[in-house]
């Protein structure tokens, strides 16, 4: 499936939030982090990256908590749904979940992030780049 350019969106599952961005996003990954995976439920997290100006997240449930020094995530209070983070080291981006996006096969993710924290039993194959951390800190690892 190819990636679209938007607009993008999507909701909670119940209904009770929306989201809407414009444009393509900056980038799509896919998070291995264990705070990503606890805060999800999942054994790794699909994220979209749009600048905080192209993104509008709202409705009659949307909550959030710090999730760790400087990061917030928001979510749907009624039904559970994640759906955004939010980081002080990227001000001006939100990173949107991909799962909670209307066709969320039209977001292709382009590379792994916190590879190094995936759980052991996961084994990939497909191909995208794998990095310690995030691309921009570098550190491409191999499996």
């Amino acid at each position: 499936m190819r990636e679209e350019e938007g607009p993008f969106a999507g909701r909670c599952m119940c209904g009770g939030v929306r989201l809407e961005a414009q444009g393509p996003p900056d980038w799509v990954g896919i998070c291995h982090c264990a705070t990503c995976r606890r805060a999800s439920g999942g054994a790794l997290v699909a994220g979209a990256g749009f600048a905080k100006d192209k993104v509008r997240l709202d409705g009659r449930t949307l909550a959030s908590f710090a999730s760790s020094p400087g990061v917030r995530r928001s979510f749907c209070a009624a039904c559970g749904t994640s759906l955004a983070y939010e980081s002080e080291r990227w001000p001006t981006d939100i990173h949107l979940m991909i799962g909670a996006f209307d066709r969320p096969e039209n977001l292709v993710p382009q590379f792994h992030i916190f590879y190094d924290e995936r759980l052991t039993w996961l084994h990939l194959a497909d191909g995208l780049p794998r990095y310690a951390t995030t691309p921009s800190e570098g550190g491409l690892v191999e499996d």
